[in-house]
C-alpha cells in the first residue's frame, strides 16, 4: 500500500516521516480536516504516514486520490475552489478544532476494514458532534459535596463498540473506585454514545404563551406507549464547532421558524446517566410568538414531521397535573418557568 501524504490537521495528529509537495495547496476552509487541492505554485509540508484508515476518511471527506511522483499519494479536492479562502491557519484552526479533533480521528480511524467511505461520510456529522461532546466533557465541573475521583481512576480492562451507526453503544468491562477505598468487582455495563442537545422551550411574556413541537419518538414506540407522538420543547443536536446557544437559536428557526430575542439558561444535565451519555443544556427563549393555534415545521432533508402548538402559560401547565407532559425536559422547563414567569413578565 502507498504511503498516504497528510498535511495541516492530520499532520500534527498522525506519527509520520517528514515530507514536501509540489503543486498542491490547502485552503483555510474552516473544516476541521481541509483537503488539499492543486494549485500552481503550492506547496505543502507534511507527513508520509501508512496508518489505518486515512484512505477511508479522506475519501469519506470527498478527496479524490492523486498519485504523487515519489510513489506516495495524495487525497485532494476534485476541483480546485474558484474563489481561494487563503491558507491554513494553525492557530486559527487550533481555535475551532483543536480539543475536537482527536476524539473525531480516533472514531473514525476506528471504522477502517468495517464500512465503505459513503457509509462513513454519512456518520460524519454525528462523530463530528460526539467528539465535541467528549471535548466538552473535559471542562471542569464543581465537585464540593460527590467525590472528586477522576475519569482515569476508572480502570477499563476491555472495551468494544457492538453497534455502530446513527448512535452508537459501547460495552465496557471496567473497576472503578469504591466509597470504602477498596476497588469494585469486574462490571460489566453498557452505554449509549450520544451528542450534547440544546433544548428550548419558546415563551413569549408579553402575551404569556409558550410554543411546543409535536413529533413522533422512537423511544415511546420502543416502550409500547399507546401515543408515541410526543408534547416537547424545540430541541436538536449541537453540531461540532457550534455552541449550544447558536444550536438553540438555529433549531427554533428550523423547527418552528422562531427568531429568538434572548436565551435564559435553565440548566446543563445529563438526561440519563446510568446508561447513556447524552448532555442536555436546557433554555427559556424569550421571543414574539405567532397567533395561530397549530403550524408545520422541522426539515425535510431530516425527515422531521413536526407540528408546533402555541399554547397560554395556563394551558401548558396544566400538562403537567393532567400527565400531557410525559417527558423530563418538558416537565423541568415548564417548573423553571412557572417560578421565573413574574420576572420575566415584568420585564416585558
Amino acid at each position: 500500500m502507498a504511503s498516504i501524504f497528510l498535511c495541516g490537521p492530520l499532520a500534527q495528529l498522525v506519527s509520520g516521516t517528514t515530507h514536501r509537495v509540489e503543486g498542491y495547496a490547502l485552503p483555510d476552509d474552516r473544516r476541521c480536516f481541509p483537503l488539499p487541492e492543486k494549485r500552481s505554485g503550492g506547496v505543502l509540508e507534511g507527513i508520509l504516514s501508512d496508518a489505518a484508515g486515512l484512505g477511508l476518511l479522506q475519501e469519506a471527506l470527498g478527496g479524490h486520490v492523486h498519485a504523487l511522483p515519489d510513489g506516495a499519494v495524495i487525497y485532494a479536492r476534485p476541483d480546485p475552489q474558484a474563489d481561494w479562502p487563503g491558507d491554513w491557519d494553525a492557530d486559527t484552526w487550533a481555535r475551532n478544532w483543536a480539543d475536537i479533533a482527536p476524539y473525531a480521528l480516533r472514531e473514525a480511524l476506528g471504522y477502517a476494514g468495517q464500512i465503505d467511505a459513503p457509509t462513513l461520510a454519512r456518520r460524519m456529522p454525528m462523530i463530528m458532534s460526539r467528539a465535541a461532546s467528549q471535548a466538552a466533557a473535559q471542562t471542569s465541573v464543581p465537585a464540593d459535596i460527590r467525590s472528586d475521583r477522576s475519569h482515569d481512576s476508572v480502570e477499563v480492562a476491555f472495551v468494544d463498540t457492538p453497534h455502530a451507526g446513527f448512535f452508537l453503544t459501547r460495552s465496557y468491562q471496567l473497576r472503578h473506585p469504591r466509597f470504602d477505598g477498596g476497588v469494585s468487582d469486574l462490571l460489566a455495563r453498557e452505554v449509549f454514545v450520544a451528542t450534547d442537545a440544546a433544548i428550548v422551550l419558546p415563551y413569549d411574556p408579553a402575551r404569556d404563551r409558550v410554543l411546543l413541537v409535536e413529533q413522533f419518538r422512537m423511544g415511546p414506540f420502543g416502550r409500547g406507549d399507546a401515543r408515541p407522538w410526543v408534547l416537547e420543547p424545540v430541541a436538536g443536536r449541537v453540531d461540532a464547532g457550534e455552541t449550544p446557544e447558536a444550536t438553540a437559536h438555529r433549531e427554533c428557526q428550523e423547527e418552528a421558524g422562531l427568531a429568538l430575542r434572548g436565551l435564559e439558561h435553565i440548566s446543563s444535565h445529563y438526561c440519563s446517566p446510568g446508561a447513556s451519555s447524552e448532555y442536555f443544556h436546557c433554555y427559556l427563549g424569550l421571543c414574539n410568538l405567532p397567533d395561530m393555534a397549530q403550524g408545520q415545521g422541522g426539515l425535510s432533508t431530516e425527515h422531521e414531521d413536526i407540528r408546533t402548538h402555541v399554547l397560554p402559560f395556563e394551558a401548558a401547565s396544566a400538562l403537567l397535573t393532567s400527565g400531557e407532559a410525559n417527558n423530563g425536559p418538558l416537565v423541568l422547563m415548564l417548573m423553571w418557568l412557572l417560578a421565573n414567569r413574574s420576572r420575566l413578565r415584568a420585564a416585558a
